[in-house]
């Protein structure tokens, strides 16, 4: 009878013990909207409001197949199996487990966070989770569009944007706000998630030649333009081999018009002359003397015809000439004070303390390339984190000159920055933002001014030199080479000193090679 009594007592306690776990997992059912670079909060509690400090927290990010977002047990934060790009930005209300708040904080929002997440609790006998629907809003940049030069049919332009999420569309106007006819959009998602858009159209002229580009995301109602105006004399330019063609066409058929009359005219006077004879016997000798000198005049004048239509088609040449050279956007020439401004050369060496963990610099630091990730090397807070860059290691003012070899390159960035930029920033290297850089990328020389400048060199260089001049407030680049002057950024603001910067870029392995100056190579 005891022990009947006993058995009673524990199935009771057992039952009063599973009562006191039970719970519910509560959290917001509309959508969490999420603006990118901001801190938010997930949501999600207990029912009652009973303590988690001795539970199983996990959060799930239900999109991503890795799947762990965050996961506390037995009192202590569990980073295995956490996906990388949340660890650093996700955390809980630790002080607030006792009264059942198990909500997510989750840090820096990026494009990659969009998605369902889990709040899974679980205790020793009762488990409960609830699901949260986050949506990610960037606005990326305003629509750049730069010109591609001559193409079949017409002038071909270019229009890029990027930082959006979600992915936007990308549309061309005609000045009446009629969509224009375009290629495919070429979409590119970098690794925080957003967006870049491109797309290039071939426009004919119109009677304003004012062209748009558009960019818009509806779930976000957000809608960015640009607009460009060609100049006619362009569009002149546009079909020069064509109007070549045309023209020599022209000048041909003249000729061949101009040598069967003549030919036609030999023969008929030939035939004159020929009856004359018959009938004029005693004139043979003076008859004769007349057709050598008709001959002789028709010769001459067929010479003539030749010796025009070849002065038409040295002019042509010339023309084309011309055509070339003003087509040739002109930011490169020689310059004269060149051999002065290498005397300015600094030593520059890589700091490995700020280079992005894809990044491999050469044992002497004066080499970087771009290879995989190293997950040796930590976040030390000085490290670029978006970027594949570097700095150089020493900060300079004053005047000073450094050369950089991207010969083999197929894509890179040199230049000079403050030390003080943003090292997590995800847009364009500005002046604004205290960068003053050029760039190759896909095939395209830029020069990263406040707005970009688009520039069309007619040698690609082998070896960038970077000059400063703090006085003057002026950062320009060189061929150094052909001793010519690509690019020039004037006006510019310098307060602090300037340290070289360096990209490799993602599409190559050649590395860029910081070289010794020698003011007599």
């Amino acid at each position: 009878m005891k022990v009947a009594q006993l058995d009673c007592l524990i199935l009771l306690h057992l039952l009063h013990t599973a009562g006191s776990e039970r719970f519910e997992v509560l959290g917001p059912t509309d959508p969490i909207v999420a603006v990118a670079g901001d801190d938010i909060i997930l949501p999600c509690y207990l029912k009652p409001n009973i303590s988690a400090e001795d539970m199983t927290a996990d959060w799930l990010n239900l999109d991503s197949k890795d799947g762990r977002v965050y996961r506390y047990q037995n009192r202590k934060i569990i980073r295995e199996d956490q996906i990388l790009f949340y660890r650093g930005r996700t955390s809980l209300f630790e002080e607030e487990l006792w009264r059942g708040n198990t909500s997510l904080k989750l840090t820096s929002v990026q494009g990659t966070d969009e998605g369902r997440y889990k709040c899974f609790i679980k205790a020793k006998s009762w488990y409960d989770d609830f699901t949260i629907q986050v949506l990610v809003e960037a606005i990326g940049s305003k629509p750049v569009v730069s010109i591609e030069g001559h193409r079949e049919g017409g002038m071909g332009l270019l229009c890029e944007s990027e930082g959006w999420h979600p992915q936007p569309e990308l549309v061309w106007l005609d000045s009446k706000g009629v969509n224009l006819s375009a290629g495919p959009p070429e979409t590119h998602r970098d690794f925080k998630g957003f967006y870049r858009v491109k797309q290039h159209v071939i426009v004919q002229e119109t009677d304003t030649n004012r062209f748009t580009c558009r960019v818009q995301q509806s779930r976000i109602n957000e809608k960015m333009e640009t607009e460009i105006h060609l100049p006619s004399e362009l569009f002149d330019y546009a079909t020069p081999w064509r109007k070549t063609f045309i023209v020599l066409s022209c000048l041909g058929a003249v000729t061949v018009i101009g040598l069967a009359l003549a030919i036609y005219c030999i023969h008929n006077k030939k035939g004159v002359i020929i009856d004359q004879l018959k009938l004029q016997r005693d004139d043979q000798t003076k008859e004769g003397d007349v057709i050598k000198k008709e001959r002789d005049d028709l010769k001459k004048e067929r010479v003539d015809l030749w010796a025009q239509n070849n002065d038409h088609t040295g002019k042509l040449v010339k023309v084309e000439k011309d055509l070339t050279s003003q087509l040739d956007f002109v930011n490169t020439n020689w310059s004269p004070d060149f051999e002065t401004i290498r005397r300015h050369a600094v030593n520059v060496t890589l700091d490995p303390d700020t280079a992005h963990r894809k990044l491999i610099l050469s044992d002497d630091r004066k080499q970087v390339r771009h290879g995989e990730l190293n997950p040796v090397l930590s976040d030390n807070g000085k490290r670029f984190t978006n970027w594949s860059c570097v700095l150089g290691n020493v900060g300079f003012s004053g005047k000073f000159y450094y050369e950089v070899k991207v010969e083999g390159k197929t894509e890179w960035t040199l230049g000079v920055v403050r030390k003080s930029i943003d090292m997590n920033e995800s847009f364009r290297p500005i002046p604004n933002k205290g960068c003053w850089t050029l760039e190759l990328e896909d095939g395209k020389y830029t020069a990263h001014a406040d707005s970009p400048v688009t520039l069309l060199l007619r040698e690609e260089p082998q070896k960038v030199g970077v000059f400063v001049d703090y006085e003057k407030c002026q950062v320009s680049f060189y061929n150094v080479e052909d001793r010519c002057h690509i690019y020039s950024f004037t006006g510019c603001t310098f307060t602090k000193k300037l340290y070289p910067f360096f990209n490799p870029g993602g599409s190559d392995s050649v590395s860029l090679v910081i070289c010794p100056v020698d003011a007599t190579d």
